[in-house]
């Protein structure tokens, strides 16, 4: 029997990398703009790094869904389950609070979670994450939300909008939790697996819940923005004015959370039309308090996530054509032995001087051109015993079967011209499911 992918997670064939490679690039791009470095950590880190980072309250994260084991020294080790924690860890480590602040950092990589396989999320997914370190104004928070916002404009998402709330700080959020448990613990019994694990664990992601029956319970439940403080009535005020002034569509959503406990005042998700019924793409928020819980100094932050496969899958679902990959300038072919030896030598000279070429191995030259066509080259370049005894090249034009004679010794300069005047056939990959 065949061998098959593990469940929950997903190949990467060469037809999908046009998508991730016009990603990449945007995302590169749009994090340039706003002054955002890149930053890498370790895949595996220690689990007490994500038991202590994320709370034993998040949600089914540490309980069930984190990639655990010793190694053979005996160290209790995870797979990443998300980067925020990680990078948190270096930036403590290596006393990146000395540099100027605000500190803004990016990464990209896989993510690893034990979870339900489902569209766009797999148990090896991969995400694009975004952390801003060492300032507490709402300005910070925009300035994060607008990357987001600016990346999905650029793919072409339709429709955006953000969904805000604020679940509070250290201070006033334990009184709306005890709220929350005051009033959902007489009807206990009543509440399924998961929330009844959630009412005794993190009593906050009720609000949060799927399960259809608790709609109404919800609908009466205290609200959040009744039990805030001045201070973050205030900082959540001024999130709102500097969205307004920069004309980005909101929601407030007082049963917005995310599912890991270090999240405090803002949190957010990035929301767009036309992606079916997950219309959230991104979700972030402030985490003030981690970098002090994880034994640095107190530095607020504020940050977020976004999968992309789920990037992918919603620009599909959005229509959106993608610039195909790079494909050869030239396709070389060959009659007869001697023009083969000369081929190959004429192959390396091309790639050394930069010029994307391509050698078939056919006999015949009928085959070597419909090699090149499939290969979308724009040019194929034809030796045989004539062009040997000329010191010529043919070339022919693919798009056109039109022919001309070049000198081998301009061959070079010829393609570089031919090759800035128009571009190769290939120009690009239509959005489909």
């Amino acid at each position: 029997m065949p061998y098959t992918a593990p469940t929950g997670t997903k190949d990467i064939l060469p037809e999908e990398w046009p998508f991730w490679r016009c990603l990449e690039q945007n995302i590169q791009r749009i994090t340039a703009l706003y002054g955002f470095a890149p930053i890498d950590v370790p895949i595996f880190e220690s689990t007490a790094l994500f038991t202590r980072g994320v709370g034993e309250g998040s949600d089914l994260l540490v309980q069930k869904e984190m990639y655990s084991f010793q190694d053979k020294g005996g160290e209790e080790l995870t797979l990443r389950p998300e980067f925020t924690a990680g990078i948190m860890r270096a930036y403590v480590e290596h006393g990146m609070h000395t540099q100027p602040a605000p500190l803004r950092l990016y990464a990209v990589g896989p993510i690893f979670r034990q979870e339900k396989p489902q569209a766009g999320r797999y148990r090896i997914h991969h995400q694009f994450n975004v952390e801003a370190l060492g300032e507490e104004d709402p300005a910070i928070d925009v300035e994060v939300m607008s990357i987001a916002w600016d990346l999905y404009d650029a793919l072409g998402f339709q429709g955006l909008s953000f969904m805000i709330n604020s679940t509070g700080c250290r201070i006033c959020r334990p009184n709306f939790v005890q709220a929350l448990r005051d009033y959902f613990t007489p009807m206990a019994a009543e509440l399924g697996e998961t929330d009844r694990i959630r009412l005794a664990r993190n009593p906050l992601r009720l609000l949060d819940s799927k399960d259809p029956d608790m709609e109404l319970r919800l609908a009466r439940a205290p609200v959040i923005h009744d039990y805030l403080c001045a201070s973050c009535r205030d900082h959540f005020a001024a999130l709102r004015q500097y969205l307004d002034l920069l004309g980005r569509p909101y929601s407030i959503n007082p049963r917005l959370v995310r599912g890991l406990d270090y999240y405090v005042k803002t949190v957010f998700e990035v929301w767009a039309q036309g992606i079916g019924a997950q219309a959230a793409v991104c979700g972030g928020g402030r985490y003030d308090g981690l970098i002090e819980e994880l034994g640095g100094p107190a530095v607020p932050g504020v940050g977020f996530g976004s999968g992309i496969e789920r990037i992918i899958l919603a620009m599909k679902a959005q229509g959106v054509s993608v610039p195909a990959l790079p494909a050869p300038l030239v396709m070389l072919a060959y009659r007869g032995a001697a023009a083969k030896l000369e081929a190959i030598r004429l192959l390396q000279m091309l790639r050394q001087a930069g010029i994307g070429a391509l050698l078939p191995y056919r006999d015949s030259l009928k085959a070597q051109l419909k090699q090149a066509d499939r290969a979308q080259a724009r040019f194929a370049l034809i030796l045989g015993d004539d062009e040997l005894a000329a010191g010529s090249i043919t070339v022919r034009d693919l798009t056109g079967s039109q022919q001309v004679s070049v000198p081998r010794s301009e061959i070079i300069g010829w393609l570089r011209s031919a090759g800035e005047a128009a571009p190769t056939p290939a120009q690009s990959v239509a959005a489909v499911s």
